[in-house]
């Protein structure tokens, strides 16, 4: 390293890259004494600069002028933090879309850690000794219902006549039901209050669930009238209308019900709630609303967490359940963990579509709706075989009973083919065998049927879903039928292996008795295959229902 001074400081300068020049006070021992040659200070100067600017390379000191980041920064692109790449974006929308996709993972977590515990802090709570039992409703199966009212009646929105459900079976099922309905689609069902578990019945442990009242017509009710669809209509309206009786005001009358009945059905669907029992008896008129509203959630199924779904079981009215009578598959194990479930529940419900299975219910209501003759149990069960026998198809069934129909069977054949037969597309559109031909509540709100206006005009918010329903409803058959060949397939033709669909297929064929010993002993091999399945998931799923019955059941209020 060379040493030189200028002006009483002594520089160091041979290496400039990586260090930095070091100052300090002159030294008189390295051979100067009070004055300075004018010709050995001009060298000195000389050779000071030769070695900053030429030798070094640079103008100046890297380590003074900071050239490596004026190099980097002039050389390499800068970074922004986020790099944005077209299969970046397309990777997010995906996992945005799965995330929101029906019956929606991201919602359900949110509705259970967020929303469900604010709710309970805030929630008014009651017990056996705030109810007052009032007339007796109606008694089923599972439990009675009474309309009661609150030993003191609060000024709060709590106040006034409520209905009480006593349950003995299902009750925990039924609070679940009610207490999801209630924070996602409050409209779709009856108001809700509270539930909780009393255990100091002589009868034993009961559920006491609590709804306001509302009203006690049910739909079937109203149909058993003579004067239905009319007395719907005074309802709807709060009076009687002095116009002519004709099919046209009937057939508005019914668009209006139907309407209702898929608009508080797809609330339920949205969030992942399938009914299963749906039929005339389980809706209920809202005198305040004044709509039609779902009531009995005894037997649903919560397929976003696997709530009350048990593989190979089903809970169903035989006059109204669609020809499946499963809303899922029966190769579908039970459910796990509510965290795995929710974020599985996508691809499994695009994979059965169990939300078809209340459709064909509810095609079979607007049925009873077009056709008088329809109303009364024993009508419908003869339908329901005159239609097996036509293979559930409709049409075949009009193209039998038509040319022998009598008028009530003329008349609604006549209103169902108003407006170009509509009406009449719309219903087989939704009462079909297989579950996947079958529309979604959505896609049926959307059919030109409900292009007329009804007896009461939509809400702001429910035109405005109207429209978003009719805007992006688009045929997804192709982009489905990938999905499933993506997602279910287990292996390819070419590849040696089936679709769950052909196994289905396969695990039915019974053997012939001139049948090839190949033939029969595949089938022979499936149907052993098939009782280790059942074996196997009936184990899995009673391990799964006692381990299951303890996490979502145990926030349910009790009282001693």
């Amino acid at each position: 390293m060379a040493a030189f001074g200028i002006g009483g400081v002594v520089l160091h300068s041979s290496s400039f890259l990586g260090k930095k020049l070091k100052l300090k006070p002159l030294s008189l021992s390295i051979g100067l004494k009070k004055e300075w040659n004018s010709r050995i200070i001009k060298a000195e100067m000389v050779r000071f600069a030769h070695d900053i600017f030429v030798g070094v390379g640079v103008g100046l000191p890297c380590t003074v002028m900071e050239c490596g980041d004026i190099i980097y920064r002039s050389t390499l692109p800068k970074s922004s933090g986020i790099t944005v790449t077209v299969p970046g974006v397309i990777l997010a929308l995906g996992t945005l879309s799965y995330l929101w996709a029906t019956p929606g993972v991201a919602p359900g977590f949110f509705d259970m850690f967020v929303l469900a515990f604010v709710e309970r802090l805030f929630r008014p709570t009651y017990k056996k000794d705030d109810i007052v039992l009032g007339k007796k409703l109606g008694e089923g199966s599972f439990g009675s219902v009474y309309r009661v009212s609150l030993a003191k009646k609060p000024s709060s929105k709590g106040g006034g006549d409520l209905v009480l459900k006593r349950a003995t079976e299902y009750g925990a099922v039924e609070i679940w039901m009610n207490e999801r309905v209630r924070r996602a689609c409050a409209n779709s069902c009856a108001d809700f209050l509270y539930g909780f578990l009393e255990n100091s019945s002589k009868k034993g442990a009961e559920y006491w669930l609590l709804w306001r009242f509302e009203g006690e017509a049910t739909l079937a009710d109203l149909m058993q009238s003579r004067e239905f669809p009319y007395n719907v209509e005074a309802l709807i309206l709060g009076e009687v209308q002095e116009l002519p009786k004709g099919l046209d005001r009937e057939n508005r009358i019914i668009q209006t019900i139907m309407g209702q009945l898929l608009f508080a059905l797809d609330g339920l669907h949205s969030t992942g709630i399938v009914h299963r029992d749906i039929k005339p008896q389980n809706i209920i008129f809202s005198e305040g609303s004044r709509t039609f509203k779902i009531i009995d959630l005894g037997a649903a199924a919560d397929l976003r967490v696997g709530i009350n779904y048990i593989p190979k079981e089903f809970l169903l009215d035989p006059r109204y359940a669609a020809p499946e009578q499963y809303i899922m598959s029966t190769q579908t194990p039970s459910a796990p963990s509510a965290p795995v479930a929710a974020a599985l529940s996508p691809v499994l419900w695009q994979l059965n579509l169990p939300d078809r299975f209340d459709i064909y219910s509810v095609g079979l209501i607007f049925l009873q709706m077009a056709f008088p003759g329809l109303r009364n149990d024993n009508s419908l069960i003869q339908f329901n075989r005159q239609l097996k026998r036509c293979d559930y198809d409709l049409v075949s069934w009009r193209q039998t009973v038509e040319p022998r129909a009598g008028p009530e069977l003329r008349k609604g054949f006549e209103l169902l083919d108003l407006d170009g037969g509509i009406g009449w597309e719309l219903l087989t559109s939704m009462v079909r065998f297989k579950a996947r031909r079958r529309i979604s509540a959505k896609t049926a709100l959307a059919h030109p049927y409900f292009d007329r206006e009804g007896l009461l005009a939509l809400s702001f918010i429910q035109n405005l879903k109207l429209q978003f329903f009719r805007a992006t409803q688009q045929d997804y058959s192709e982009a489905a039928n990938w999905v499933v060949q993506l997602m279910a397939k287990s292996g390819t033709e070419q590849g040696g292996g089936f679709t769950e669909a052909q196994l289905q297929e396969l695990r039915e064929i019974e053997p012939k008795k001139k049948s090839s010993a190949q033939r029969n002993a595949l089938a022979s091999a499936l149907r052993v295959q098939r009782k280790i399945m059942r074996t196997v998931n009936e184990s899995i799923g009673e391990l799964s229902r006692q381990s299951k019955s303890l996490w979502w059941s145990r926030w349910i209020p009790r009282e001693e």
